[in-house]
């Protein structure tokens, strides 16, 4: 038995298809309810409904690839191992590394969303915790112990984090709902729709950067969740596309709703001056029902704002252990990060190290907005390296069980990077360079690890990488030289440069695809799941067809 079966023996599979859901829609509904809605109103106006379908069709489509991914190897701390399958160590840290960044963050981001709706309560010492921009000292301090309680609830148990997830997302589905029908009841203006500069008062490309940057993409990020605690799965290959799928779809209604319901009652008064851009309320939704004299609402808003990123926060402080886990088994964190607790089958030094590094980005980056962005971000260029291992894998891998397989992932996969591409390109320069030099900041780790071992062992892993190193490199630059509609230059004219970008993402799909290699970690991982290796199993995309089990029509 390897050390990573031993380690994960110590998992419970104890999650079956309701709790992972509940998983994914708590993951999903956490702050980005409380401010999504007015930071996408005020990018895009009435638009901003549009953008949530779109960011709900990009997580879908993204989501589907990783589906199959997260079925095939039903293994703790799932997303960040999918590249190091197809493609070995540079690929796959440099994904696991964008992936950690942007969940690992998300955490402090929770704490600060609850923070700062409780600055809008009516006392001197909750409205000195934010000054309009970011938490103050005091703020810092608050959400620092919401930090504690976060992991305090992952310690023990993957047992008592299902029953208390599971029963706060009962409550966090409620309450937008709930929110959602009083606002639209107390106060439906069409006329906020259609006056104050019309449906998209700041043109598409507002709509388009509202996906990548308002917390929409930082909403829907949830879905991979249920995908890192894969190794906790009742019937993995059954239960994760349920989980993932449903929890996506039933957020977009939510989020669609609650988009419509902020766009009608604010107060005309309110647009008059600035417009949907002149927006600046501390808490939303919880003043509007406040000037709609709707107080009991007002009060379940403020209760909500730490139920529901407190739920969230609690999940994430779950799936980065399993994150930090599944790096340390990469090889490429020291050997204590790999520990699962016999006992409790929670990853505790893991947990530790998290902990750590939520308090870090608590005291770098205060205000929810400003997290946000680089959650946004950092979260895209994740994504990539789902639709080309998952394509790269059935070229490489054909015998590889797959409970779910879809006979459109040939058309869905390149269609997922395209997309994911676009987010990219639509949360503007300088955003888009900012974050790609934070995954630069990543590489010494990688370097310490790698760099030590021979040329000939080594070359493949670059060789293999260099597409999505070069990748980064060139969507830093499109993005410098790109539209002004996206903080750009202007060497690129619009409409064009839409184009130039999927063109981008298609070249870069194909030169993925065809650099995977089956590289040490995918025959260790053939092995433990008892494939049997073609001899031409490198040959050709085409050979994934009779030899699997269970088709999904999609």
């Amino acid at each position: 038995m390897s050390t990573e079966q031993g380690s994960h023996s110590h998992y419970r599979r104890s999650l079956g298809p309701v709790a992972l859901t509940a998983v994914g829609l708590g993951s999903i509904i956490g702050s980005g309810w409380l401010f999504g809605a007015e930071r996408a109103a005020a990018l895009a106006g009435p638009a901003a409904i549009l953008a949530w379908v779109i960011g709900a069709a990009v997580a879908l489509t993204i989501a589907l690839t990783y589906s199959e991914l997260g079925s095939m190897f039903p293994k703790a701390g799932g997303m960040v191992r999918y590249g190091q399958y197809s493609h070995g160590s540079l690929a796959g840290y440099l994904a696991a590394w964008a992936n950690w960044i942007a969940i690992v963050s998300v955490i402090p981001g929770e704490a600060t969303a609850s923070v700062q709706y409780m600055s809008s309560w009516d006392f001197g010492w909750a409205k000195a915790l934010y000054d309009g921009k970011e938490l103050t000292g005091s703020g810092v301090a608050l959400a620092s112990v919401l930090l504690l309680f976060y992991f305090f609830l992952n310690w023990f148990a993957i047992t008592l984090f299902a029953k208390t997830n599971t029963a706060i997302t009962v409550f966090k589905v409620v309450v937008p709902t709930l929110t959602a029908g009083a606002l639209l009841l107390s106060h439906f203006d069409t006329g906020n729709v259609t006056g104050n500069g019309g449906f998209t008062p700041n043109g598409w490309s507002s709509v388009f950067t509202a996906v990548a940057v308002s917390g929409i993409v930082w909403a829907y990020n949830g879905f991979q969740s249920p995908l890192n605690m894969a190794g906790e799965a009742r019937e993995p290959g059954k239960s994760l596309p349920k989980a993932v799928i449903s929890s996506i779809l039933i957020a977009l209604v939510i989020y669609v709703a609650l988009q419509i319901a902020f766009l009608t009652a604010v107060p005309a008064a309110d647009l008059k001056h600035g417009g949907w851009s002149g927006l600046s309320f501390n808490s939303p939704l919880a003043d509007l029902s406040l000037a709609w004299g709707l107080n009991w609402l007002a009060m379940l808003l403020y209760a909500d704002a730490f139920i529901s990123p407190s739920g969230t926060g609690m999940i994430y402080a779950a799936t980065t252990s399993r994150m930090i886990q599944g790096v340390q088994e990469n090889g490429h964190l020291p050997g204590i990060f790999g520990k699962v607790d016999p006992k409790t089958g929670i990853p505790r030094p893991a947990l530790l190290l998290n902990l750590g590094i939520a308090f870090l980005f608590l005291a770098v980056f205060r205000g929810w907005g400003s997290l946000a962005e680089i959650v946004s971000v950092a979260t895209v260029i994740s994504y990539i390296t789902g639709p080309v291992a998952v394509m790269s894998l059935r070229r490489l891998s054909p015998e590889l069980p797959r409970p779910v397989r879809l006979r459109a992932m040939p058309v869905i996969a390149p269609i997922a990077m395209v997309f994911g591409s676009l987010v990219l390109y639509w949360a503007r320069w300088p955003l888009t360079g900012k974050v790609i030099f934070i995954m630069a900041i990543g590489l010494p780790v990688w370097a310490w690890y790698e760099l030590r071992k021979p040329w000939a062992e080594l070359r493949p892993h670059l060789a293999a990488g260099a597409w999505m190193v070069t990748y980064l490199l060139v969507m830093a630059a499109v993005s410098w030289a790109g539209g002004k509609d996206f903080g750009g230059r202007g060497y690129l004219p619009g409409g064009w440069d839409i184009v130039i970008v999927a063109l981008i993402g298609l070249a870069f799909y194909f030169w993925g695809v065809r650099s995977a290699w089956r590289n040490p970690t995918l025959l260790e991982a053939e092995r433990e799941l008892g494939a049997t290796p073609a001899d031409e199993a490198g040959e050709g995309e085409g050979g994934d067809g009779d030899r699997v089990k269970v088709e999904v029509g999609v």
